[in-house]
């Protein structure tokens, strides 16, 4: 199979009505279509229509895959179920994207992964998946954290780009990440969320069950408080925070040392191909592929020093920089990342 891409468009809230649905016809002459639904494959040639707008005006949730290994699926919810600030806090790069119209806010949620074997029967179907959409409108945030999980950890493992500090908070970790829906279960495999990095998100999600509170009661008990017994709680409650984050960097910094011995154990399996990208790179003399380039040059150290074998990487990275010697942006990156 040279190409296969699968389009699937999903109703619910209302079906469309007769114009809705000439227009949607007139997108594609052999798509299944119904009040509810749109479904359509390829083996050649790309669909007309543009997904993004389709969910706009029409559709309440898309599901979309192709044979190179892109996974996508897209929600639509009334923009006041969920707030498009709280959405935007579970973004990452192109992975997880969120936009509003007038009514609506719009989900985009992709998986890549163009090593992988592709077949589309072992693949989350959309009647697994859609029900993360009435938990989203419920409030349960625990598909965006999980969303958020699959961007981070692909851009952590599969990419080598600049550094991403600045977009590196992580958002709030909702409680019940240890039993997921059956949904949400769906939705982690359809965008290969790595387990172990599930794992390590799970030890500091609390249970359902402790998030339970009465608002009324609560605010009664606060008024009520001596001024003193306040301040005693507020300073507790910012030693909690500043334990808290310590807790965070430390579960991030294992989750980044888990994605780089990722990344290191698939550069062994053909570390020629990776100094094959480094040329390439190179040769574009863009400034971020030249900060990609030192990335993995960094990764290739790694592996090196982890095999034993650092004087081969010394004499290999230093006659690349008596190639390259007249470069001194490229330079100037291999010596900030210690190549």
């Amino acid at each position: 199979m040279s190409e296969y891409q699968y389009y699937e468009f999903l109703a619910v809230d209302r079906p469309l009505d007769d114009r809705q649905l000439a227009e949607v016809r007139s997108l594609s002459t052999r798509a299944r279509i119904t009040p509810t639904s749109f479904v359509n494959e390829y083996h050649w040639g790309n669909f007309r229509g543009d997904p993004n707008r389709m969910m706009e005006r029409f559709y309440d949730a898309h599901l979309y895959l192709a044979n190179w290994g892109t996974q996508r699926i897209m929600l639509r919810l009334p923009r006041g179920l969920l707030d498009i600030d709280i959405a935007r806090d579970y973004c990452v790069g192109d992975q997880v994207i969120a936009w509003t119209t007038n009514e609506y806010l719009v989900l985009d949620l992709t998986s890549e992964d163009e090593a992988g074997d592709f077949d589309p029967d072992a693949v989350a179907p959309m009647s697994a998946i859609v029900g993360v959409r009435a938990e989203l409108a419920a409030g349960d945030l625990r598909p965006l954290y999980l969303a958020w999980l699959a961007g981070y950890s692909a851009r952590e493992a599969g990419e080598y780009a600049v550094d991403h500090d600045a977009e590196d908070l992580e958002p709030p970790v909702p409680p019940g990440l240890a039993t997921l829906t059956a949904a949400q279960h769906a939705l982690a495999d359809f965008l290969r969320v790595d387990d172990d990095l599930l794992a390590i998100a799970t030890q500091t999600s609390a249970p359902l069950a402790e998030t339970t509170d009465v608002p009324g009661e609560l605010a009664a008990w606060v008024q009520d408080l001596p001024v003193a017994e306040k301040d005693r709680l507020l300073l507790r409650i910012a030693d909690d925070h500043a334990a808290g984050q310590a807790e965070q960097q430390a579960r991030r910094a294992k989750a980044r040392a888990l994605a780089r011995e990722k990344r290191i154990d698939e550069l062994a399996r053909d570390e020629e191909a990776a100094w094959s990208r480094i040329d390439a790179m190179i040769a574009t003399r863009k400034p971020d592929q030249y900060d990609a380039a030192a990335a993995l040059l960094t990764d290739l150290q790694a592996l090196a020093d982890r095999d034993g074998r650092r004087d081969t990487f010394t004499q290999r990275s230093q006659a690349l920089r008596h190639t390259h010697a007249r470069k001194p942006r490229l330079l100037e990156r291999l010596d900030r990342a210690g190549v």
